[in-house]
């Protein structure tokens, strides 16, 4: 994940994008919980937005229950 420098929270699967990264391990607990907790949101340094949490969870679910 990488808060972009607009301030932007994306899936950055490759690793390189530009901005502050953070990693979270490929299973749905661990997505499920970085954002209930707000572990992400710290790691990150900001504040995840309605929109940006809906759309993370949607992505937690679809790509990480594949593992």
């Amino acid at each position: 994940m990488v808060r972009t420098p607009e301030g932007k929270i994306v899936v950055d699967p490759t690793g390189k994008a530009n901005g502050r990264g953070a990693y979270v391990c490929r299973q749905a607990s661990c997505g499920e919980k970085s954002l209930h907790k707000q572990l992400l949101a710290r790691a990150l340094k900001t504040n995840i937005s309605d929109e940006e949490l809906v759309a993370l969870q949607s992505y937690f679910e679809a790509e990480f229950s594949k593992v």
